[in-house]
């Protein structure tokens, strides 16, 4: 392997001067930095992660833990975190946290404390008051995504206020009889996602004055086999069929839509239906949703550890911040269509 002093030697610098070139810390002329760089990449030398951390005490590398890595959103923001550490320069350690609450302590004992990282991102996972604890004793810079989190600075949509004002747009266009399909009661996710959506649709409806009880709600898995089953389930009765649905979440809405078509319900003209989350698949049924857009919140994410490593921005304020959502309008939702005139003999 090229040492550090054989790119000295080929740029004719010193070896304190090519080692300030490529660690982009300390004073070199440009000309100088030129000539460096140039001579690294013609003997093919890479700088040494490892040994510049015990010298600077960085070691370029971001931690996050999240609980999914396979389901759209948490894909989303892992992406846009990838993308902004690349182009910061930086490396992305990931631990994936199950239920197992002895897997969760090793990454949390171990992993995270043991092992070096310049800065912590927690996606979708609602940390203990001694996780928290544990990462601030580390001295550097933690971010969640989320929900709110006791003495950190976390960002997510305001869940409640988003199923409301999807409801709410549902209602503006004349519907009464709204129904929500939403995630299980008894099975939150953390930060209670499912309760609050609820919440959300629950609000607004009574608000109107309409029944929001508990017939206006049916549990389905928040997937689009689970959008599927649930709008066969209840589309098929035209008694008890609602003219409106608000989905818990993108691909459930998508999964109604399909179950809607396979028993000749038109969408728009005989149901409307709305989701939560901006999906990549939405524009391509036509779904009204708010998007949340889960790739910015992960950049998001990365520019605020990045302020503070840089020393830019002191330390983001230990608490929660709403993120900014988007309600778009396309064809999968109108005004209901008016009742057929009944026949007179």
């Amino acid at each position: 392997m090229s040492a550090l002093s054989d790119v000295a030697r080929l740029a004719q610098v010193s070896k304190a001067t090519a080692s300030r070139a490529l660690s982009g810390r300390g004073y070199v002329s440009d000309e100088a930095r030129d000539r460096v760089l140039a001579a690294a990449a013609e003997i093919g030398y890479v700088v040494s992660t490892n040994a510049q951390s015990l010298v600077t005490g960085s070691t370029r590398n971001v931690g996050v833990v999240i609980p999914f890595i396979n389901r759209w959103y948490f894909g989303d923001v892992l992406e846009g975190i990838e993308s902004a550490l690349i182009a910061a320069g930086y490396d992305l350690t990931l631990y994936r946290l199950s239920a197992d609450s002895a897997e969760r302590r090793r990454v949390f004992d171990y992993f995270l404390v043991r092992k070096r990282v310049d800065a912590v991102i927690a996606v979708g996972i609602e940390l203990a008051p001694s996780e928290v604890r544990m990462l601030h004793a580390l001295g550097k810079p933690i971010v969640g995504i989320g929900g709110p989190i006791d003495d950190m600075a976390t960002f997510s949509i305001d869940d409640v206020a988003a199923a409301a004002l999807v409801t709410d747009h549902l209602i503006s266009l004349g519907h009464t009889r709204i129904m929500h399909f939403g995630g299980d009661q008894s099975e939150q996710m953390d930060f209670r996602v499912h309760s609050q959506r609820l919440a959300g649709f629950q609000q607004a409806m009574s608000a109107a004055g309409l029944d929001a009880g508990p017939d206006a709600f049916r549990t389905t898995v928040l997937s689009i086999p689970g959008g599927y089953a649930v709008g066969l389930m209840v589309l098929a009765d035209p008694r008890t069929r609602p003219t409106a649905v608000f989905a818990g979440s993108d691909e459930v809405a998508i999964g109604t839509i399909v179950a809607a078509r396979q028993l000749g319900i038109q969408v728009p003209n005989q149901l409307s239906v709305v989701g939560i989350d901006g999906h990549e698949l939405a524009d391509m049924f036509s779904l009204t949703t708010l998007a949340q857009d889960p790739g910015e919140q992960g950049r998001l994410a990365v520019h605020r550890v990045m302020e503070e490593l840089v020393g830019q921005q002191p330390a983001a304020p230990r608490t929660w911040t709403p993120f900014p959502v988007r309600l778009e309008v396309r064809g999968s939702t109108r005004a209901p269509s008016p009742a057929p005139a009944p026949v007179t003999p």
